[in-house]
């Protein structure tokens, strides 16, 4: 569905309207880079330094086409050049002015007149270990601080970063979290956001009574009704039925006197999360312009938004910036387009 995939410049050939939503991520998301690189541009005074937005990404990335849509948007656009390289390859490529805080990208021949300043950093990679190659106390961590510690924008900075993880959405589903970040009177507020959560439950030290009987029901028949998710992204390492049992049985012990269940370290990494079940409709689904099938299929809506804001919490840019629905069948567990288990859909199919 090329006007939903390619935004609110695809215009069909008929010109009829079809009714498919636009979808603009791929002009709202370089527009925000673009209110960050100004913002850059006005904060610090103009070195004799070409500035770039680099993109991180994964040594050898094939899922690039979004990419590099982004990235000709920017210069099309907005007049920005890209710069992508990898974690490792930054090791050796960023330089950082301590006294400034500037980053920069060196010049090939090593002539300090020809490299860049880096105003932005665009994550696409650094969410998994395998970005991380060279251990804990590698390379690619040691890139990462490097980045974290320049004064170019950084989307997102490792704060954010860890706000987006499994385990802090855990922690704001719990009884009395949400309330730190309304002010009095906003009660009914809270209980609408709170209603949109599904059970997140801990099993960590800090498990409550209450994530243990989550444990308990499903160790007891009713494991249909749960997933085990690490702190990752994208498909492939969820635990779901016989193997989210296995999984749990192999690092808990139960006290055959007090019944209580003593929880391994290893599952600290996970949580526990109630499993959601959408509707089901009909579906064909295509991959690389072939039939995968047909049959029950569910489907994900995914909304992006994009906020620019200084370090005092000044919001500079703040708006909805388009779409991703994934559909898959609904007999399968996972949910990644990259992985192969999910194809890209419209909201006019589904």
């Amino acid at each position: 569905n090329e006007r939903a995939v390619m935004g609110q410049d695809y215009v069909r050939s008929d010109g009829e309207d079809k009714g498919v939503p636009i979808n603009p991520a791929l002009t709202c998301i370089p527009q925000a880079m673009n209110v960050a690189y100004d913002q850059y541009q006005s904060r610090f005074e103009k070195s004799n330094s070409d500035r770039v937005i680099l993109f991180v990404v994964q040594e050898g990335e094939t899922n690039t086409v979004d990419q590099r849509f982004l990235e000709f948007n920017l210069w099309e656009r907005h007049n920005i050049p890209v710069v992508r390289m990898s974690l490792t390859a930054a090791h050796t490529r960023l330089e950082l002015d301590e006294s400034t805080g500037t980053l920069y990208i060196k010049s090939n021949d090593g002539n300090e007149d020809k490299r860049q300043e880096v105003s932005v950093v665009y994550f696409r990679a650094g969410y998994s270990p395998a970005d991380y190659p060279d251990g804990d106390d590698g390379i690619e961590w040691l890139s990462r601080e490097k980045i974290e510690r320049s004064r170019a924008t950084k989307c997102p900075c490792l704060g954010y970063h860890l706000a987006g993880t499994k385990k802090v959405q855990q922690e704001l589903a719990r009884p009395g979290t949400l309330e730190r970040f309304f002010g009095e009177g906003r009660e009914a507020d809270v209980e609408s956001l709170r209603g949109a959560f599904a059970g997140l439950y801990s099993l960590g030290s800090d498990a409550t009574p209450g994530d243990i009987d989550a444990l308990r029901d499903a160790l007891s028949g009713g494991e249909g009704r749960y997933v085990l998710k690490p702190q990752r992204e994208g498909g492939g390492y969820n635990f779901y039925g016989d193997n989210l049992v296995k999984k749990v049985r192999e690092n808990v012990m139960e006290d055959p006197s007090t019944k209580e269940l003593k929880l391994g370290s290893e599952l600290a990494e996970f949580i526990l999360m109630e499993r959601l079940f959408p509707p089901q409709q009909k579906s064909i689904l295509l991959r690389a312009g072939l039939i995968e099938g047909i049959g029950e299929t569910i489907s994900e809506l995914g909304c992006f938004g994009t906020i620019v804001s200084t370090n005092d919490g000044n919001v500079l840019h703040n708006e909805y910036a388009g779409f991703l629905l994934r559909t898959k069948f609904s007999g399968v567990d996972e949910g990644g387009v990259a992985s192969g288990f999910a194809t890209l859909s419209s909201p006019s199919l589904c």
